[in-house]
């Protein structure tokens, strides 16, 4: 099975939609040069807003795109705005798809949540629907358009809990997800609309949601395989998300180890292979020998490869029905120890 914990840069991915992290690295795209800009405009420059609310915000786009033939006034086109202070959970704030009114004019709604506390700059437009991560082969055309200011209040927190803390190896779990006021700490008192599927930021539209309880809880059932992936939740809006949060569960590694030969002349050099799943390639495996009743130490050392497997060297030092294992300290916050085998040397 190949290893996810090299996927640490896909968590960024599922909050794209968030502007909470970075998206994983894309090819090289221009601006849609078909695309021309020559205002965008907002009907408000301030808002506030409180909890799990938005407020929508008229922005209006002029320009042209391409020669204006009745196909190419169909498509639509979303602006996105960037955070340039403050201390919300946004950084970066989508326009819904704004359609074309008129030839030269698109206009449509931006629905800000509260999590975008802060300020906001119109930094650009771009050909659309919104799709986060779609693999388009266009960046947004740069517009340096106007500020808006965000006072947001109460703001959504998530949290969760994954039973058990650590998974064990190709096992069920559970995750109890928890939706809270961040401002008191407490749920909200009604039950909380939330995308519980999906890949939270890369998630658009029609949602399949679920409702947590009125104490902002909802627990989720989990397949061994959704560990090997991130799991995530997050509160619906038009067109991105209000908040979410996105993560790897902790599954314990299982080690195996199995010598070359079970039986050698003193001074031998054995290989030891093995495998060890849900690692990240170049974690180091320690293959320990048992000394008197209770002391293991290490005797060779190897590198996990990409295909999860490892070759571990031991050269036999003394006679008898020596006692090995292989350990995996640390490397991602598990620990894993082999079933011990036996080298008979002679």
């Amino acid at each position: 099975m190949r290893t996810v914990r090299g996927l640490s840069a896909l968590l960024a991915v599922t909050l794209t939609g968030l502007g909470i992290a970075t998206a994983l690295p894309a090819a090289h795209a221009d601006p849609d040069p078909n695309l021309h800009i020559t205002s965008v405009t907002l009907s408000r420059t301030s808002v506030a807003v409180s909890g799990l609310n938005t407020v929508p915000v008229t922005v209006t786009v002029k320009g042209s795109y391409g020669s204006g033939t009745p196909e190419e006034n169909k498509a639509p086109v979303n602006v996105i705005l960037e955070r340039t202070g403050g201390s919300g959970q946004r950084s970066t704030l989508w326009s819904t798809n704004l359609p074309r009114l008129a030839n030269g004019t698109w206009g449509g709604s931006l629905y800000v949540p509260s999590t975008a506390n802060g300020t906001f700059r119109v930094s650009g437009v771009m050909t659309g629907p919104y799709f986060p991560n779609s693999g388009r082969s266009t960046t947004p055309s740069p517009y340096p358009g106007p500020v808006l200011t965000v006072t947001g209040t109460h703001q959504p927190k998530i949290t969760a809990s994954v039973i058990p803390k650590v998974v064990p190896y190709n096992t069920f779990f559970s995750i109890k997800w928890a939706v809270t006021d961040a401002q008191t700490g407490k749920p909200y008192g009604s039950r909380v609309r939330v995308v519980a599927d999906g890949s939270c930021g890369n998630y658009v539209g029609p949602y399949y949601t679920d409702l947590t309880g009125t104490d902002g809880l909802l627990t989720r059932a989990y397949n061994p395989a959704d560990a090997y992936q991130p799991v995530c939740l997050g509160l619906p809006s038009n067109p991105a998300l209000v908040a979410g949060l996105g993560f790897l569960v902790t599954v314990k590694p299982v080690i195996s180890a199995v010598p070359a030969w079970t039986a050698a002349s003193v001074g031998t050099v054995v290989p030891v292979n093995g495998i060890v799943y849900r690692v990240q390639p170049g974690c180091k495996v320690y293959v320990q020998r048992l000394y008197g009743a209770t002391q293991w130490r290490t005797v060779s050392t190897a590198s996990v490869r990409l295909s999860d497997r490892y070759t571990a060297n031991v050269q036999l030092a003394s006679k008898g029905n020596i006692p090995y294992r292989a350990y995996f300290p640390p490397c991602h916050s598990v620990v894993a120890l082999s079933k011990t085998f036996y080298i008979r040397t002679t």
